[in-house]
């Protein structure tokens, strides 16, 4: 069916029915990755962006639009929650449901198509054209709109900033929801709802993590824009030369059959702040983690070295911990959209899953790294001369941090021979 732009928004049952409000589709994955845990969701929410840029009066994509047809969906329904979830809803938003997916594209001045493509990249459901949503998803619209009519993105540059956001902040939500309600061991009264012990919270928390999450993303794009002008050309803003980590949980599928279900949350929990906090600590980024795993990258061999280094010994400090293994690589890497790719992710990969229990293992390239930057001798021989020359100078020797041992040849599936070596700390 042809959606016409000139048909009365309040009139208008037709066109796709995607929007904020009955849910989410799509999900995420770990630290913000497509594919995990944020499928099936209930409870609407919306982008609270406000206002729009210069000029953005008129939208492109007006005029006849073929919308993607919708199944299984009543388009003349209403959400019908309980009151006190639509109080909340609306606590959270800052607005009252106005508008149906239709009359809010019309409204905002843009296809009901590309409104369609905005909203399912950021991961809303369809809703058939129930008024669920608010003036803030309006101005969404008009802002995201707008910057691709000025030119600033390009039309499949604005899906993505949306889906990137869109998952990276559903997990988010999903996270802090159920942390604040685990904290809550009880009602405070006796008989009071989930619904009734969360409006107090969120009343009281919404205005400061709004806050805190703006000064966080600031923080983090201003480190992000660091790297990118300390890049030496264009290319290198996407294909770059890294050293990436990967870092695995030795005999995780076991426990999971015999650890409960909390048991087995608190030790990923362990596993994943413990990652976090010492790749951030020393300099490296963390890709996204993945209850048993951690990727993470780092601009050079050394960094991604002592990231591992002690992420190990953490885990072996800590008895109720299972093993760590690790495999480190370093070449050329794909950034895109937060995550890395390319043959030195899947080197990397490749090594950890051949690496004995507390053990790192290093491709040819990341040792050579450590050795051209005085990290690491070429071998213990080596070092062993270097060390005798100094000392009948009477100098140091030479600080090498690092020791590596050649492993034996293998061949690794995908990647041909691989001779590893074996990565550890100089005493």
């Amino acid at each position: 069916m042809t959606v016409d732009d000139t048909t009365s928004g309040a009139d208008a049952s037709d066109g796709s029915g995607t929007g904020p409000g009955a849910g989410r589709s799509g999900g995420t994955g770990a630290s913000g990755q497509p594919g995990g845990s944020g499928t099936g969701r209930s409870g609407g929410s919306a982008s609270a962006a406000a206002g729009g840029p210069p000029g953005a009066a008129a939208r492109s994509g007006a005029g006849a639009v073929h919308p993607t047809p919708l199944h299984a969906v009543d388009h003349t329904a209403e959400p019908t929650d309980d009151p006190l979830a639509i109080r909340l809803e609306q606590l959270i938003l800052g607005a009252e449901r106005r508008y149906t997916p239709f009359q809010a594209a019309r409204t905002a001045g843009v296809s009901m198509e590309l409104a369609s493509r905005f909203w399912r990249a950021m991961g809303f459901a369809d809703i058939g054209q129930a008024r669920a949503l608010t003036e803030a998803d309006v101005l969404a619209l008009r802002r995201l709109a707008g910057l691709v009519e000025a030119g600033l993105l390009s039309e499949p540059m604005a899906i993505q900033v949306a889906r990137s956001t869109g998952q990276t902040t559903a997990r988010l939500a999903e996270w802090q929801i159920d942390s604040f309600l685990e904290g809550l061991t009880e009602p405070p009264e006796p008989g009071m709802t989930r619904t009734e012990v969360t409006y107090p919270l969120i009343e009281l928390l919404l205005p400061e993590l709004q806050e805190f999450l703006v000064y966080v993303w600031r923080r983090q794009l201003a480190a992000a824009t660091g790297r990118v002008v300390q890049a030496a050309d264009d290319e290198e803003m996407v294909d770059r030369r890294l050293a990436i980590g990967f870092a695995d949980l030795v005999g995780f599928t076991r426990l999971t059959r015999r650890l409960e279900e909390e048991e087995l949350g608190e030790l990923v929990e362990i596993f994943e702040t413990t990652a976090a906090d010492l790749v951030a600590a020393h300099g490296g980024r963390l890709i996204k983690t993945l209850g048993d795993e951690v990727l993470y990258a780092a601009d050079d061999a050394g960094t991604a070295s002592e990231i591992a280094l002690r992420l190990t010994d953490a885990m072996q400090q800590d008895e109720t911990m299972p093993s760590l293994r690790v495999g480190l690589a370093f070449g050329t890497v794909t950034t895109r959209m937060g995550d890395v790719f390319g043959t030195t992710v899947n080197l990397a990969s490749r090594l950890t899953s051949i690496a004995p229990k507390d053990t790192i293992l290093v491709d040819g390239a990341f040792a050579l790294d450590l050795i051209r930057a005085g990290d690491a001798p070429k071998s213990e021989t080596q070092a062993a001369e270097e060390a005798a020359a100094a000392e009948k100078e009477g100098e140091p020797p030479p600080p090498y941090r690092y020791a590596l041992q050649p492993m034996w040849q293998r061949p690794v599936r995908g990647l041909g021979i691989v001779e590893p070596w074996m990565l550890s700390r100089r005493t």
